[in-house]
């Protein structure tokens, strides 16, 4: 076994009107998203919940998983993609998921994760984890959201980047 796991705590999102709490509009994305990468959906579920109206969503993939929480209410999104890579290499088109997704919700701030799973039976440490942390546009760039405090960073493997 050998995968790749991405994840993504965006904060201060500038997405479209709507779109945090929208489970159909969330659903469409995600599904074309997949499609654009190369990826293979064999299920999904999505599911908006009361007030504020968040949207939990996961598409299951031939080749594991994406998974996405909204919050309106703090402009925020978390977004998770696992690739198992049995046979062929995905963790180009987890990237590319990756960077499709976090394009569209256009965080102000993002804290990414990245963990290449299963390397046992390749003779290497069992995961190597390391997350990072970047801001994106400036203000000047972005309509108001208030920002929610950054969470506190992990310290396995720390690293700085900004892009």
């Amino acid at each position: 076994m050998h995968g790749l796991h991405l994840t993504a705590d965006l904060h201060g999102c500038d997405a479209a009107p709507g779109l945090l709490g929208d489970v159909q509009a969330l659903r469409v994305l995600a599904l074309e998203a997949v499609r654009a990468v190369g990826l293979h959906c064999v299920g999904e579920l999505f599911h908006r919940f009361d007030a504020p109206g968040g949207v939990t969503g996961v598409v299951l993939l031939a080749e594991s998983h994406l998974a996405l929480h909204t919050w309106p209410e703090l402009a925020a999104v978390t977004l998770d993609v696992y690739v198992c890579n049995r046979g062929t290499d995905h963790g180009a088109a987890a990237e590319h998921l990756m960077a499709a997704l976090e394009a569209v919700f256009a965080p102000a701030h993002r804290e990414r994760g990245r963990v290449v799973r299963g390397d046992l039976a390749l003779g290497a440490p069992a995961s190597r984890a390391a997350i990072t942390h970047s801001a994106r546009a400036p203000r000047a760039q972005r309509r108001s959201h208030s920002q929610s405090p950054a969470a506190s960073q992990p310290a396995v493997n720390a690293s700085s980047n900004t892009e």
